[in-house]
């Protein structure tokens, strides 16, 4: 969101945490939402990453109203996101579709939220969505997204996989495993098996867990001990960081896994590989700057013109 807001700097600017309102808005506040992006946890977190980049902040919308929102997720869609022009930009990698994102579109009055992210973009509550690729524009018009609402921008934190840098070659050769929330979120999950099948498809090679954030990481660290006590475990920073170092990655179902293929990593996920490949996010290097041109085009204005410099 920050990169898209600096493509548009001929606008002011406010941001906020994702929030609910009404019966989920009290959910929040007492807590019960903790384990997802509007919890206190995740709230406090991008507070503190905003305040660092020294924006300006309006939690919950309360300055409003606003000529445009722009937001990642529409499992939980606020009111005044359904009043306001909007652009909703995809954020990564869908959940795979299960029996409830089956129920939820044959009984569209069920909360999206139950299905996870694998009903992302069915709230048809935006004016346009951006979407990482071709191949993800039609797995949403599958899914039941408006065709004629979709745009391919690519994304943001994943238009740039093929420039990171290998680091010196004293990791190289190690096996990522990056884990998942799933058990967070109230999904089934064998974690027993999950990490007995990393430690054999590595083979003796030396193997590195990258813990999920949203986790409940003392949990995490005791399975892992139990059936792979030689494994490394890293509990903090970005799973993309350690990608460019390792030989192959295995994950459940994460984003992670497009920076593996894109740098030609070998690549175990619960996704078939080709279905991978066909959503793998274009790697344009301009994402920010193709969502900001479908922010123009929702508000019906045209890219001001740069007015070069004249040397005093």
């Amino acid at each position: 969101m920050l990169q898209i807001a600096a493509e548009l700097a001929e606008f002011e600017h406010w941001f906020s945490p994702h929030f609910a309102d009404g019966f989920l808005g009290m959910a929040q506040r007492l807590g019960f939402l903790d384990f997802t992006t509007p919890g206190k946890k995740w709230v406090n977190r991008i507070l503190s990453v905003l305040k660092s980049r020294n924006v300006k902040i309006d939690y919950r919308g309360r300055r409003g109203p606003y000529a445009l929102i722009v937001f990642p997720t529409d499992l939980i869609v606020p009111s005044m996101i359904r009043r306001t022009p909007s652009v909703l930009v995809q954020e990564g990698m869908t959940d795979p579709e299960s029996a409830t994102f089956t129920l939820i579109r044959r009984l569209p009055f069920l909360p999206r939220w139950l299905a996870s992210s694998a009903a992302y973009g069915l709230s048809d509550a935006y004016s346009a969505i951006c979407v990482a690729s071709e191949g993800y524009r039609e797995l949403f018009v599958k899914k039941g997204v408006r065709r004629e609402k979709i745009r391919v921008t690519g994304i943001p934190g994943f238009d740039r996989i093929v420039e990171a840098k290998p680091r010196p070659e004293e990791g190289k050769g190690y096996v990522l495993v990056c884990t998942s929330d799933a058990r967070e979120n109230y999904r089934y999950e064998n974690r027993k098996a999950f990490i007995r099948r990393a430690m054999k498809i590595a083979a003796g090679r030396p193997v590195v867990f990258k813990l999920h954030p949203n986790e409940k990481l003392d949990r995490a660290w005791n399975e892992i001990r139990r059936h792979a006590p030689t494994a490394e475990i890293i509990m903090s920073g970005k799973a993309e960081d350690l990608v460019p170092e390792c030989s192959v990655l295995i994950t459940k179902w994460s984003t992670v896994a497009y920076t593996g293929l894109a740098l030609g990593k070998e690549v175990y996920s619960d996704f078939p590989l080709e279905q991978l490949k066909q959503l793998m996010p274009v790697q344009n290097g301009r994402a920010a700057r193709e969502i900001a041109a479908v922010c123009r085009e929702v508000l019906g204005v045209e890219e001001p013109e740069l007015v070069p410099e004249v040397a005093p």
